[in-house]
């Protein structure tokens, strides 16, 4: 029972002896049918049964929901007040500022925008904000539409925090009670007004950007009165008109923890992607390539395995069952030249390491994903510049708009 509180549940989940709030599992709008646990809308007749009830094809992956069957739900409960977070770190004064604005959205329930450069340390920046939650007997989830920051995130926190972590995805383990959740955006259409304070990661990335869906899961699992927190290096038209509409703070950050600038990205023809290969192998520093899709991506890392037989080369996509291994053998510098498609453009921090964009003019290519993908170069203290190169055969208005809008929080330097 004690892992029921603040959850949404199905018939299937539930213990028999637990008296639980109730709600339809699904509601009528004329034609259409509507799911009460993530508010998506169907044409009944695409979604009927053949016993006459309806079901939810959007949210089936977390338990079927049916229109002639109940949700339940058990209202959340304090936990025990206790200072969580042990980090002995340092914040620089442009984080500390942005630190404290994070504390006080938290205590007065505000709704704050965090747009901050790519490695500016936005993990360590909320790591404050939470610990006041959770010293206050709060709950706090963490959430991002990606399961490789949402796997980032949990080795840190872990690290960082003392109490409990739950560490929700597709495939992990069952949820256990705790004051700290960390999941990707889908596993909160699970919680209904479970948390003080929510904290969204990479809000722009996709599946979550333009998502009714995901949307909802945001919603439903806010308090009635809660914090909310999104952070992205990369906003998006969305966020700013709620910004401008003073429904949504922002607050901004234009520096890296290290004080350094971001690498600014070189455009290179397509033509010249060999010879530089051949360069960049010659410093020794670890390779990030990507592909603009998974096809093309397994072709390259495998031609690059025939050329460069003393390299350890390895390729990883969305489809890449053994993916966080790989990711790890190449932070350790297991592997020296790793072929990513943009499944690996946030989240992930390599120590040292330079990037090539391949095919930079292909359409899956957007302005917000090109500066993700420059922004894996430079974020070490170890190396805190780097080579960042785009390939192409003709330059887009999304690797323009990208490199002009690096230059531009270059010039701004702080806030």
């Amino acid at each position: 029972m004690e892992n029921y509180f603040g959850r949404m549940l199905t018939a299937s989940e539930i213990e028999s002896d637990v008296h639980y709030e109730l709600q339809d599992g699904m509601r009528e709008e004329g034609n259409f049918i509507i799911c009460n646990r993530c508010e998506s809308k169907h044409l009944k007749e695409e979604v009927a049964l053949p016993i006459g009830a309806f079901y939810c094809p959007s949210c089936i992956e977390l338990g079927r929901i049916r229109s002639d069957e109940s949700l339940y739900y058990l209202p959340q409960k304090l936990f025990e007040p206790k200072k969580a977070c042990v980090w002995q770190g340092r914040l620089t004064a442009y984080q500390a500022e942005i630190s404290v604005r994070l504390v006080t959205a938290a205590k007065e329930k505000d709704h704050l925008l965090v747009h901050a450069v790519t490695g500016a340390g936005k993990t360590e920046m909320m790591y404050a904000a939470v610990d006041e939650v959770i010293k206050q007997g709060g709950a706090v989830a963490i959430a991002s539409p990606r399961i490789d920051v949402v796997k980032e995130l949990e080795g840190r926190l872990r690290r960082d925090f003392s109490c409990p972590i739950a560490c929700l995805y597709g495939g992990s383990e069952s949820y256990k009670r705790s004051p700290l959740v960390i999941a990707t955006t889908h596993q909160l259409l699970r919680f209904r007004e479970a948390f003080d304070l929510v904290i969204v990661d990479e809000v722009d990335a996709f599946p979550y950007v333009d998502n009714p869906m995901l949307y909802q899961a945001v919603r439903g699992a806010q308090k009635k009165e809660a914090a909310v927190v999104y952070l992205t290096a990369t906003s998006t038209k969305a966020l700013e008109r709620e910004v401008s509409a003073k429904r949504l703070a922002k607050v901004s950050l234009a520096r890296r923890f290290h004080g350094n600038p971001l690498v600014v990205p070189q455009f290179r023809w397509q033509s010249q992607f060999d010879a530089s290969l051949c360069t960049q192998r010659k410093s020794g520093y670890p390779l990030l390539i990507f592909a603009p899709e998974i096809e093309r991506g397994e072709a390259l890392a495998e031609c690059l395995s025939k050329t460069y037989p003393e390299e350890k080369i390895g390729f990883v996509s969305a489809q890449t069952a053994d993916r966080l291994d790989i990711v790890e053998d190449f932070r350790t510098q297991s592997i020296s030249i790793l072929v990513t498609t943009t499944i690996l453009e946030r989240g992930v921090t390599f120590p040292k390491v330079d990037v090539f964009v391949n095919e930079a003019g292909h359409p899956n290519y957007t302005r917000s994903a090109l500066i993700q993908i420059a922004g894996r170069a430079g974020r070490s203290p170890e190396r805190p510049t780097g080579l960042v190169t785009f390939f192409h055969t003709g330059k887009t208005g999304a690797m323009v708009d990208a490199v002009r809008e690096i230059n531009n929080m270059n010039q701004k330097g702080g806030f």
